[in-house]
């Protein structure tokens, strides 16, 4: 079944740079009464994030792209919160109260397998899953309860003939229908990933600095769909992000302007690391000074990766920062950056 695909995967190297994504934790989360005493049922559960493109764009600047499930409030609160409402109303109904355990991509469950099997949508060739009312742009959310409930029927739809995503994600980490090399994912990438960028990706990143959606732009099931409806996915929001000005954030600025934002979780440093591959792949000249300053920056990773943004700048000013930086930095890796 699901956990035996997904320990495969591990075993194959498919979920690499995720060290907490263990054949344990498969195994732990494919069995909810290990989860929860006296698990008799799963509330599979979906909510929507596709929203108007109303999020804030950043004006008059260089602006890198953001996954829209990031454009407003981080997404586990305000699951969470709804989750809490429904078992309160069960109880309320059922006059008793109910065990209950809620996970939103927070813990072992299997949440793509669960959602499928309830029939909240069926798997897309991407890996995401793919809903008839609001396509893929959906937040999953499970939760195990001791309530003896009736099954939902697993839809008998699927993706078909169609391979639209595969060739479409830049980085070609669709390596199968279904199968997903993580890290070869721009999402991946760009938040979990805490090293360096390999610097074959590099330019098939174009100017994303936080996930990606390529994969759902393509996708056919996502032309005709339903709007979110949540107001916390409206407010507040970052479409895109000032590259110039995340270069010269401090750690106060970044917690100030990120609070209550999924983007918090890429830390300051990878979204500066992630600002320079983008500036690099979008070779606008007025960032060069802003990349020649990050030169010095207290970090070695986003020293090499700015010195990587210069190099795709082949301009004289570029050329002349690191010769000069070259003969002042200390670490070997971004020596070989430069």
């Amino acid at each position: 079944g699901p956990a035996k695909i997904a320990i495969e995967r591990v075993n194959s190297g498919l979920m690499d740079g995720l060290t907490w994504y263990t054949e344990a934790r498969v195994i732990r989360g494919s069995v909810p009464g290990n989860l929860l005493e006296g698990a008799r049922s799963i509330i599979a559960l979906g909510m929507s994030y596709l929203v108007e493109d109303s999020a804030e764009i950043a004006k008059g600047n260089i602006g890198g792209k953001v996954a829209r499930y990031a454009w407003g409030k981080d997404y586990h609160k305000v699951i969470k919160q709804r989750m809490r409402e429904l078992v309160a109303l069960l109880e309320e109904r059922l006059e008793h109260t109910v065990k209950a355990r809620f996970y939103v991509d927070d813990g072992p469950m299997l949440d793509r397998s669960v959602a499928e099997r309830a029939g909240i949508g069926w798997f897309g060739k991407n890996t995401n899953i793919l809903t008839t009312s609001h396509g893929s742009w959906l937040f999953l959310g499970q939760i195990i309860t001791d309530l003896v409930l009736e099954p939902d029927k697993q839809l008998k739809k699927s993706c078909g003939e169609c391979t639209r995503c595969m060739p479409a994600c830049p980085t070609g980490a669709i390596v199968a229908p279904y199968v997903l090399d993580n890290s070869k994912c721009i999402s991946y990438l760009t938040i979990e990933n805490r090293g360096p960028i390999p610097i074959e990706m590099r330019k098939q990143m174009l100017d994303w600095v936080f996930g990606c959606d390529i994969c759902q732009e393509v996708c056919p099931v996502n032309r005709k769909v339903n709007y979110s409806r949540e107001p916390n996915f409206k407010r507040g929001g970052f479409k895109t992000v000032d590259l110039i000005g995340l270069l010269y954030m401090t750690e106060d600025e970044f917690r100030d302007k990120f609070k209550g934002s999924a983007l918090k979780r890429a830390k300051r440093v990878g979204l500066q690391r992630n600002a320079c591959v983008a500036l690099g792949n979008i070779k606008d000249l007025e960032s060069v000074p802003a990349l020649i300053n990050t030169l010095a920056h207290s970090d070695s990773l986003v020293r090499g990766h700015a010195a990587w943004a210069l190099g795709q700048m082949g301009n004289k000013a570029s050329k002349n920062a690191l010769e000069l930086a070259i003969s002042k930095e200390d670490d070997s890796w971004v020596r070989e950056e430069i």
